[in-house]
């Protein structure tokens, strides 16, 4: 078959009015809001962080010190702190000073937040 019969044999549909497209039954989530989505998950979309996380969540009073973050993921001290200053940063812990050790304790609310979008779509 030729370029030319190939082309002749195509059927023409008809346009109608219609949508193609179910409608949407809800709101979206706006672009502003979707970029600050993403920044937090970007926080947490990391193996070692989300072990942070747990571990903090799971510490009496959803408290943890950082001398007893570092053995658990096998990581230096530095490396453990660099981690913990991104998720204080999304807004996941909060960060006290106690002496010379830094304390985290996970913020009310905040996996439950990171969650809601995802509820809505």
């Amino acid at each position: 078959m030729t370029r030319d019969e190939a082309s002749a044999t195509l059927v023409s549909v008809p346009s109608t009015d219609a949508a193609c497209c179910a409608p949407l039954t809800r709101e979206t989530i706006t672009a502003a809001d979707a970029e600050v989505f993403s920044r937090r998950l970007k926080a947490l979309a990391d193996p070692v962080r989300l072990r942070l996380v747990s571990i903090v969540a799971a510490s009496e009073g959803q408290e943890a010190c950082v001398c007893d973050l570092i053995e658990p993921v096998g990581l230096s001290q530095p490396t453990v702190s660099h981690h913990l200053k991104i998720l204080t940063e999304a807004g996941f812990l909060s960060r006290s000073k106690r002496g010379t050790w830094a304390y985290y304790r996970l913020v009310p609310g905040a996996l439950d937040a990171v969650a809601a979008p995802l509820r809505s779509v």
